[in-house]
């Protein structure tokens, strides 16, 4: 049972992840024994805690021989409260990723940075250059809270925006692992030299309030021996700008300022989260609610007030339940209000009327408002890599190195470079060119929208590609959307290689999730500015069958749209069953359809068949099954990795022929 001074829990039996975290003398061992191990990997326990470190053991997947040892690798995750990045820091990782890694670096959906392709021999070199480049990874995975987003426009004049970035920072310090482990293991013990830490955050740290903290816990006052149940995931925005996707994360927090451009305090989101697991119902996706306004001064109190309920109250028994999301959905938003309250130590104030929520991927030149400039490259799939004339990597290092300027990673996993003095804008524009950076108006729509996860193949959950292929995919889209008419259409694509959402495609207008090799589930109807959850219309479409099933419905959202109604709207607005019913009743007007779609298998409650015509005179016929045939005949083109029509085609001719020969 893990509680705090006043809280209690119903007793209930951990898992062994929470015997794992108390057994590792505050995320020291058995990673600090088996990092002088002369071997390519660490074990399992040992996987688990240096999560917690930073870092995660993967297997090349496209390096396995059989009968040989797998490809070891690990990836590390850099800790950048609001993406901030300085320049010594980016250098240092840019040389990493040569010396040590696989050439690239990978700008993450939370604003960090990832190296990939570290081998075990190397990591302390690798952790250990980064903390003293002014840089982190304590805290970007494991069972804490992670590196926490905020806008990532560098604005010098609007009051607002430099708040949503200090307080991001502020709440990153104050929920930071305070063990010692992670200096002992990778510097020797040597405390690397840091930014000055807030006063009042380190005054809330130690405060116990009723029960927030355990007192008797030198180490880990806030965390304790057991940590969080899972990860916590946390952002700082300001009204209107929604370029953090808020609705996704354990806690967000919305900066409330006076006419005079002077804080007040923030609105309080919480209960957000993406991850889920196929054919378990009891795991899904969820959006925070509204939880309520909190004084600037009692800020600190309140974020820890949400961190103890959670620590107290989630789940230590199932990790696939132990999101706050799933503690508020079933203890209802009521209930969580009064128990942060109780932590809180008074009531809490009212939610404040917000404006609607916008979308912002702040790409190309823009003014900071200091007269200094900013700009927006798009890093496609967050892979900053030279591949042929494209040179981002190469760039991105010239423009940083040259003129010693900062970064900030961008929660599409984009990048802006800052504190840009006008008279070397033309300088700066010039080496994008001449490493053929477009801009940001000549990058179609769907590509600059679009969001993919790494997954093949190195990442260990990954049960299908993502990064690796949705490139073709968008093209595929954007052949589809020009074939049916809406050629200047642009829409929200998100794709992961597992369920675990870590693109966050359950927010997207059409959301692509891996369900198996070269298949994966659809999800529609999210909102263009995400803030509303997308709903699964196909559990399983293979790769092949994308126009197939895509096609009609675009004609659908052409056809019966609202004046300017996004692609996600629309579907919203109609409902899954009624785009269903579109595409079941659907005839393509393509001439040139082959062979194995003339015959479309659809499911019905009764035996029979129709007849239609298509234009240009082409007969098309479909044949009705029952349900029951009709899902098995689904299941098996899955487990084949075929078109539904392609088997049910070669079913039939099997049949026919046999019967011809028996004849």
């Amino acid at each position: 049972m893990i509680t705090s001074s006043t809280s209690t829990p119903v007793a209930r039996k951990p898992s062994k992840s929470e015997g794992l975290k108390e057994r590792s003398n505050y995320l020291r061992e058995p990673v600090a024994t088996e990092l002088l191990q002369e071997t390519t990997h660490f074990t399992e326990d040992g996987i688990q805690i240096l999560k917690f470190h930073g870092s995660y053991q993967q297997d090349n997947r496209d390096n396995r021989v059989k009968g040989q040892e797998k490809d070891y690798q690990f990836m590390l995750r850099t800790r950048n409260p609001g993406g901030f990045t300085p320049p010594q820091l980016y250098l240092a990782l840019d040389k990493l990723s040569e010396e040590y890694g696989n050439h690239t670096i990978r700008v993450t959906t939370r604003q960090g940075f990832q190296l990939h392709g570290v081998l075990k021999k190397n990591l302390k070199a690798v952790f250990s250059s980064i903390i003293k480049n002014m840089g982190s990874t304590l805290g970007a995975c494991g069972d804490l809270n992670r590196n926490v987003m905020a806008p990532p426009a560098p604005y010098k004049n609007s009051p607002e925006y430099k708040y949503a970035l200090e307080y991001a920072n502020n709440v990153a310090d104050l929920l930071t692992p305070q063990t010692g482990a992670y200096y002992e293991i990778w510097l020797d013990g040597e405390k690397a030299v840091s930014a000055e830490e807030d006063p009042a955050v380190k005054a809330a740290r130690q405060k116990n309030g009723n029960g927030t903290i355990f007192s008797d816990d030198k180490e880990e006052p806030i965390y304790g021996s057991h940590y969080m149940p899972r990860k916590f995931k946390c952002s700082v925005t300001v009204p209107g700008d929604n370029s953090i996707d808020l609705y996704s994360q354990d806690l967000s927090l919305v900066v409330i300022t006076n006419e005079a451009g002077e804080l007040q305090g923030f609105d309080v989101f919480a209960g957000g989260g993406l991850g889920r697991t196929h054919n378990k119902e009891e795991t899904f996706a969820r959006v925070a609610d509204e939880i309520c306004y909190v004084a600037k001064d009692d800020v600190y109190d309140l974020v820890k007030a949400i961190v103890a309920t959670q620590r107290d109250y989630g789940d230590r028994t199932d990790r696939r339940h132990a999101r706050l999301k799933y503690l508020i959905n079933d203890k209802g938003v009521q209930w969580f209000r009064e128990k942060v309250a109780e932590y809180f130590g008074k009531p809490l104030e009212a939610f404040k009327p917000l404006p609607e929520w916008k979308y912002f991927d702040f790409l190309g030149w823009h003014e900071q408002g200091d007269g200094k400039l900013f700009v927006g490259i798009s890093v496609d799939n967050g892979r900053i890599k030279d591949e042929g004339s494209f040179q981002l990597k190469t760039a991105l290092r010239e423009i940083v190195q040259k003129y010693n300027l900062p970064i900030l990673a961008t929660p599409h996993q984009n990048v802006l470079i800052y504190d840009i003095s006008p008279d070397i804008k033309q300088e700066i524009q010039g080496i994008l060119h001449r490493c053929g950076i477009q801009s940001e108006t000549a990058i179609d729509p769907l590509v600059r929208y679009a969001m993919a996860c790494p997954a093949m193949p190195t990442c260990g959950l990954a049960i299908t590609e993502s990064e690796r292929v949705i490139p073709s995919i968008l093209e595929r889209i954007r052949a589809l959307l020009t074939k049916v008419g809406l050629e200047d259409e642009h829409l929200v694509v998100r794709m992961t290689g597992c369920p675990n959402g870590c693109a966050r495609p359950y927010m997207a207008e059409l959301g692509f999730v891996g369900s198996s090799p070269e298949s994966y589930q659809i999800w529609l109807g999210g909102s263009p500015e995400q803030t509303r959850l997308a709903k699964p219309i196909e559990e399983k479409l293979h790769v092949k069958d994308f126009e197939a099933f895509l096609e009609p419905v675009f004609v659908y959202f052409k056809q019966k749209r609202q004046l300017s109604e996004s692609f996600g709207n629309f579907c919203d607005r109609v409902g899954l069953e009624s785009i269903r019913q579109f595409v079941t009743n659907y005839q393509s007007t393509d001439s040139m359809t082959t062979e194995i779609n003339d015959l479309d298998v659809t499911s019905s409650n009764d035996d029979g068949n129709e007849t239609a015509t298509a234009s240009g005179g082409k007969v098309r016929r479909r044949i009705s099954v029952r349900d029951e045939i009709y899902n098995e005949l689904k299941e098996e083109a899955a487990r084949q990795g075929k078109p539904i029509t392609q088997l049910a085609t070669e079913a039939i001719s099997t049949y026919l022929k046999k019967i011809k020969e028996e004849a």
